[in-house]
């Protein structure tokens, strides 16, 4: 008698594709500023240094390209520390004027998990343009254009 399968056919991606993940979710259209501060030569700095590479990758900067990404980089021990500047809109829905991050025992997973949770949901929605229709598409709302008359 054989035991039934049970469980997945194929593995997780890892951490590498759940950072992916993250990353495409990332917006930062709520944020003025992001200052990251970090000693490095503390032991826990890894993850925060890979975060700051992923908010200056491309992607990530298109989504606010008038947002200052600056590292300060101190040398006086002190924690690695993640602050985000809101814009006007953000600090009313928000109630607060930036957040921080103390991201001295995070990981960069849950550092991008905490940024979506906090900074990304704070992002004003996106205003919707006005779609331009076809002649094709106007044709089939309102039945327009040219009208043939039939001669007897």
């Amino acid at each position: 008698m054989s035991v039934p399968f049970s469980g997945t056919l194929s593995r997780s991606g890892g951490i590498v594709s759940a950072i992916g993940k993250q990353l495409k979710s990332v917006n930062l259209k709520g944020v003025k500023r992001i200052t990251v501060q970090f000693d490095p030569f503390a032991e826990n700095v890894k993850s925060t240094r890979e975060f700051l590479f992923l908010l200056s990758t491309p992607k990530v900067s298109q989504t606010n390209p008038k947002c200052v990404v600056k590292p300060d980089i101190v040398c006086d021990r002190s924690p690695a520390l993640i602050k985000f500047a809101l814009i006007d809109s953000a600090q009313e829905k928000a109630k607060v004027k930036e957040i921080r991050f103390n991201s001295e025992n995070l990981n960069t997973l849950e550092l991008l998990q905490l940024c979506n949770k906090h900074v990304s949901a704070l992002a004003p929605p996106e205003e919707v343009a006005n779609k331009v229709l076809t002649k094709a598409e106007k044709q089939k709302l309102g039945g327009g254009g040219k009208k043939v008359i039939k001669k007897k």
